[in-house]
């Protein structure tokens, strides 16, 4: 397995320096575009899985962490409490009052979306409601646990929320690992373990423990029925509640976290989040954390890690290198580049000025494909498709060539709804 924290600067995707800060790396053109892909791909899976995709803030009062438990029982792993403005002046008396005491860099978005789901009341019939965000937190991580993207300061997580009835939660929670498992395929990753994290003797949780006791058999149940082998181990519990998370290694051998989903009892009791039930009467959701693929920077760096650079087609850099094999025939390399970039490609033209056309077909050797044109080809419209493996097509239009590759890179998203695991009619309507 390679090691994404070399093979990731040479690759030119990612690097870091002194001045920015250490657990704070920097994405690079290459990885840019491997990021933005890895968003686009799972924004469209939860859109289609009933999701609504919020933006919330990443600074919070204290006394919102406060609230969420996360200042007494997670405040190590966080960032000292800043002012939050100064008094002064303001359009507004609530925001002259909004403006005094702490805020903090949040460690976690779900207070943000307790609040989101506060902000009005709800009906049964609009859940389960599943917001979803791709957003930004941080956790002050001490310097020598940091490494490459694995382990860092500043991450931007795939996480998601779900509000949903107690009948709903085992429904929900079986949704959200089908979701994990389509995304592994689609990413290339192999689990190395499912893990059911449960609360360690001697430890500080919150909730009684009751609720601990159905939060920790309705994910028992969904790992028994789901066809996958786990392992439970005590301790490694959120301060809230037991979770499932599905272990990973990269190149180092330690395995880490990628992807997580979890039973909240707790929270909704803090936030004191209800929903109007069929009786009439004021009802406790429950909230069910998940996160897909969990922050884009981990997942990047496993995904280095395990690929070593020649990453599935749809995900690539780079997915098409048009190489003219003389300067004459750098007119219709561009015009083919411009043609696949228009078609949502991202192409790139490797003329004489990089080397023979040897050097080039080698320096571009993680590129899915590579469009060769010569005298022949650009005379009667056509194009050479070398692929990745080495295999070389015959000469075909170019058109038709770049149906073919746009075929080839696209994102391999299943509709969950086609899914029996994946229920619920949420979500569908404006709230």
């Amino acid at each position: 397995m390679h090691d994404h924290r070399k093979l990731g600067r040479e690759l030119q995707i990612f690097d870091t320096d002194p001045l920015i800060g250490a657990g704070l790396p920097y994405w690079l053109p290459a990885g840019a575009a491997i990021r933005h892909a890895l968003e686009e791909y799972i924004r469209e899976l939860e859109r289609l899985a009933g999701y609504l995709h919020v933006y919330s803030p990443v600074l919070g009062k204290r006394e919102l962490y406060e609230l969420s438990g996360h200042w007494e029982h997670y405040r190590d792993g966080m960032y000292p409490a800043m002012s939050a403005g100064r008094d002064g002046e303001q359009d507004t008396e609530q925001d002259t009052e909004q403006d005094t005491g702490q805020a903090v860099l949040r460690p976690s978005l779900c207070p943000h979306h307790a609040l989101m789901y506060r902000s009005r009341a709800h009906s049964y019939r609009e859940l389960p409601l599943r917001l979803a965000e791709l957003g930004g937190q941080y956790r002050s991580e001490l310097s020598g646990v940091l490494g490459g993207l694995t382990r860092v300061r500043a991450m931007q997580l795939n996480d998601a929320h779900i509000f949903c009835t107690p009948d709903q939660v085992e429904a929900e929670a079986a949704a959200a690992l089908w979701l994990i498992r389509q995304a592994y395929r689609a990413l290339g990753i192999e689990p190395l373990r499912y893990r059911l994290s449960l609360a360690g003797p001697g430890q500080k949780y919150v909730g009684g423990q009751q609720m601990w006791d159905r939060a920790a058999a309705i994910l028992t149940d969904l790992l028994a029925s789901s066809d996958v082998r786990y392992e439970a181990e005590e301790g490694e519990a959120a301060f809230y509640g037991p979770k499932i998370d599905v272990q990973v290694a990269g190149s180092s051998e330690r395995e880490a976290t990628l992807s997580t989903i979890q039973v909240d009892f707790y929270q909704p009791e803090r936030f004191g989040l209800e929903y109007i039930g069929p009786d009439g009467g004021r009802h406790r959701p429950v909230m069910v954390h998940r996160s897909v693929i969990g922050s884009l920077e981990r997942a990047v760096g496993h995904l280095i890690d395990v690929h070593g650079g020649a990453f599935p087609a749809w995900l690539a850099p780079v997915q098409l290198a048009v190489l003219p094999v003389t300067d004459a025939e750098l007119p219709q390399a561009e015009h083919l580049a411009g043609q696949a970039i228009r078609l949502g490609l991202r192409a790139e033209v490797a003329g004489s000025q990089d080397g023979s056309l040897g050097a080039r077909i080698r320096s571009r050797r993680l590129v899915p494909y590579q469009a060769v044109i010569g005298a022949v080809e650009a005379s009667a419209g056509e194009v050479s498709i070398r692929l990745r493996t080495g295999e070389k097509l015959p000469a075909q239009p170019a058109g038709a060539a770049l149906a073919e590759i746009c075929a080839g890179c696209a994102a391999p998203v299943m509709d969950p709804r086609d899914q029996a695991v994946s229920s619920g009619a949420g979500s569908s309507l404006l709230w």
